[in-house]
């Protein structure tokens, strides 16, 4: 069985706990810390589970050709690649900000680290769980030191290869127990054909100890609605309040009514997944007193007569009879009254049949 770990403070993932939802709002937040208080607002009036951010410390993440170099698409905030991630940004104090608030609002709250001294930060925030994005996941250096700090991870995948993802597994768990791993394209948006959702079947093989989960980047829902009906223990969506807005993010984000329903979908596919025991249920029983066929005498039969199956038939009958499925258990037994012909045949005229019934039930 996948293992179940504790994500968040009194909150399972794994097993036959309820899908985890992160709502990732990452950097739609545009660089203004009130829009990204309604995003967290948001998160949680939709029913997510978790509200989560990028956090880098930009000069630990790239190098300076990197943030020097020009960046003048029509999403830049700046007229450098520097200058456009600093906007967006926000500082240590602005996050303990926007965690205090996820807390008053009643959200759980973290983000991706997207570099190791932003892992040292968010482990000194206290986050529940650490994120580990894509970028970062063949970083392995990366990897073992997050892994050491002991908090839950969460791990996505794009970009990467199996055999790549089997050397995560086996890095990630020599140090920490507590992670999961989710499929992911990095492609925004996503288009469906290169999802890959039956990647979801073949983690749970490879990884038959840890959750899996699907980190999303198409449009709409249907998708990732598919991924838990696949297993996907944890489901991580990026969230905007606007699709039009500057950023590359937007366009593969959920708007607020699109994550409401989000939440809503998967509830009812996880209701709709019951135990996997396959047996008549309660609810089917109406149906089953109204249309369920049961065994009627073919020709009459009189009191004594040994029951051979060209005597016998399948009906809609009332009262019901010796259902139909085993209609072959009464061959060779014999009747202990007359059965006039087109009548039921109970378990009461057919000789030890019922004891035959309550032999089995007994084993």
């Amino acid at each position: 069985m996948p293992l179940t770990f504790e994500i968040c403070p009194g909150r399972k993932v794994g097993d036959s706990e309820p899908c985890f939802i992160i709502a990732e709002i990452g950097q739609n937040h545009q660089g203004d810390i009130e829009i990204a208080k309604k995003m967290i607002k948001m998160a949680k009036d939709c029913g997510a589970d978790c509200a989560k951010f990028q956090k880098s410390e930009l000069e630990h993440k790239f190098n300076k050709k990197a943030l020097e170099r020009p960046y003048t698409t029509k999403n830049s905030w700046g007229k450098t690649y520097g200058e456009h991630k600093r906007h967006l940004e926000f500082s240590h104090e602005q996050y303990k900000e926007l965690q205090k608030y996820a807390e008053e609002v009643g959200i759980f709250f973290t983000a991706s680290g997207m570099d190791e001294m932003a892992v040292e930060f968010l482990h000194e925030l206290n986050v529940p769980f650490f994120k580990v994005g894509s970028g970062d996941t063949n970083n392995f250096p990366y990897l073992t030191k997050t892994a050491k700090k002991g908090r839950p991870m969460v791990v996505s995948s794009g970009m990467q290869s199996m055999e790549t993802m089997r050397r995560v597994y086996q890095t990630v768990k020599k140090h920490n127990e507590n992670f999961a791993i989710l499929q992911c394209t990095s492609a925004y948006p996503l288009e469906a054909e290169d999802v890959n959702l039956r990647v979801i079947t073949e983690y749970q093989k490879e990884f038959p100890d840890i959750p899996i989960g699907y980190s999303g980047h198409e449009s709409g829902i249907t998708i990732s609605v598919a991924a838990v009906a696949l297993g996907a223990k944890i489901v991580e969506r990026h969230v905007t309040l606007d699709k039009t807005w500057k950023g590359s993010d937007h366009e593969a984000s959920l708007v607020p009514s699109e994550l409401a329903e989000l939440v809503r979908s998967i509830r009812l596919v996880e209701r709709a997944l019951g135990s996997g025991i396959k047996q008549m249920l309660p609810c089917e029983k109406p149906c089953h007193d109204k249309l369920g066929k049961s065994v009627v005498a073919k020709v009459k039969i009189p009191k004594g007569t040994v029951l051979t199956l060209d005597m016998l038939t399948v009906k809609v009958a009332e009262p019901m009879g010796v259902a139909a499925e085993d209609i072959f258990h009464l061959v060779g037994k014999s009747v202990s009254e007359d059965v006039e012909e087109d009548e039921s045949v109970t378990s009461e005229v057919v000789e030890c049949y019922g004891k035959r019934v309550k032999s089995n039930n007994s084993i």
